[in-house]
């Protein structure tokens, strides 16, 4: 004889579709920006095929050329991103901690400076006092981009609950303790959103290291524009499009797996 058998019942079917639905827009959110890089990238192949390049955009659009800049501007954009997390995380701590509203201020409008000014005012200005080269286009990323994580550090820590705290305290945590324990991993969404823009910014600001000769998919682009190659102009552009995206896929990646759970 057989065992009863079990019937789903209408409501454990009816959450099961639910669970289903919820993870359909999470499976296209990961994978819909690679759908259209990949298609992107497919197109722009196709079409520079096509064409009859001179001498000048073949020595430029060939796989060694391409390769090495797209490694110069992943090195720049990569470097810039993590000094700017160990840099403007431990700031926006800082600031969350003091009471000084003038030391607040004073951190928030420095780092207010180098947003507002424009990028390529940044990098000129430092080559000009400074140097050129990659050192110089790396500090300028920094600069550029440190201001969405302090604000997003700043941010994430105001908004832990205030019992949170008290009761970490309650239970014997020290202040250190409450902050590695409690309140970073409560703001770790709010601060990684703050690195995933600094990225993408970095991404984008890399493009005009060229001009001071930090190599880069710049390059391409300048090179193009003077040389009216529209070829190398396309290519170097979508390239720089594409990185973005890609960078700014694998930060939300990052962050759905890093956030803590509930959250």
């Amino acid at each position: 004889m057989t065992g009863p058998q079990v019937v789903p019942s209408a409501t454990t079917a009816m959450q099961t579709q639910s669970a289903s639905r919820r993870g359909m827009p999470v499976l296209l959110r990961r994978t819909l920006p690679l759908i259209v890089v990949a298609a992107v990238l497919l197109v722009t192949w196709l079409w520079v095929s096509s064409l009859d390049l001179d001498s000048i955009e073949k020595r430029t659009l060939n796989a060694d050329y391409i390769v090495a800049r797209i490694g110069e501007h992943l090195v720049l954009s990569i470097i810039a991103s993590v000094l700017v997390a160990v840099l403007a995380i431990p700031a926006g701590i800082a600031v969350s901690r003091s009471r000084s509203k003038a030391f607040r201020g004073i951190v928030i409008g420095i780092a207010n400076i180098g947003q507002a000014t424009p990028a390529i005012g940044v990098v000129i200005l430092l080559a000009i006092v400074w140097q050129t080269g990659f050192t110089t286009a790396l500090l300028a990323l920094v600069i550029y981009s440190f201001l969405p994580v302090l604000q997003n550090t700043i941010a994430g820590l105001t908004q832990v609950d205030p019992s949170i705290r008290e009761s970490a305290r309650g239970m014997g945590m020290t202040p250190g303790q409450v902050l590695r324990r409690v309140e970073l991993p409560l703001a770790s969404p709010v601060i990684l959103a703050g690195l995933r823009t600094a990225l993408v910014f970095a991404v984008g600001v890399a493009t005009v290291a060229t001009f001071i000769n930090a190599g880069g998919l710049g390059d391409m682009i300048i090179n193009g524009l003077k040389l009216q190659r529209y070829p190398v102009l396309v290519v170097g552009a979508v390239l720089v499009a594409a990185i973005a995206v890609l960078i700014d896929w694998a930060a939300g990646v990052v962050e759905d797996i890093v956030r803590p759970k509930g959250l």
